[in-house]
């Protein structure tokens, strides 16, 4: 399996640099996701949540974003966020992509 290598980088501090399966990404036109291989791409980021999976078929871990860029290259993916950590810490909300689905009534 193909790791991809993705860095998260914030003004005070490079917060992670790691091989991960895949990273998805709450872009300003909608998140994405980045494999290993992806074309090189920018995009301006949005607040909200980085899911890092380490697996293929792991559970993903959850990040909070805010601001900032992506630049994929072949280098691997690279976030400048403004500020990134857990969601309680940052006063993040989830997205509705990533907030659990209501129960039926």
């Amino acid at each position: 399996m193909e790791m991809l290598h993705f860095e998260l980088v914030t003004p005070e501090k490079l917060v992670r640099s790691e091989e991960v399966y895949m990273v998805v990404v709450p872009g300003s036109e909608g998140d994405f996701g980045v494999l290993e291989g992806h074309a090189p791409v920018m995009s301006t980021i949005r607040d909200g949540a980085l899911s890092i999976y380490r697996t293929e078929k792991g559970e993903p871990e959850t990040l909070a974003i805010q601001g900032g860029f992506a630049e994929v290259s072949a280098a691997g993916l690279t976030i400048l966020a403004e500020r990134a950590g857990d969601t309680a810490s940052l006063g993040t909300p989830v997205t509705p992509a990533h907030r659990p689905a209501a129960p039926d009534r």
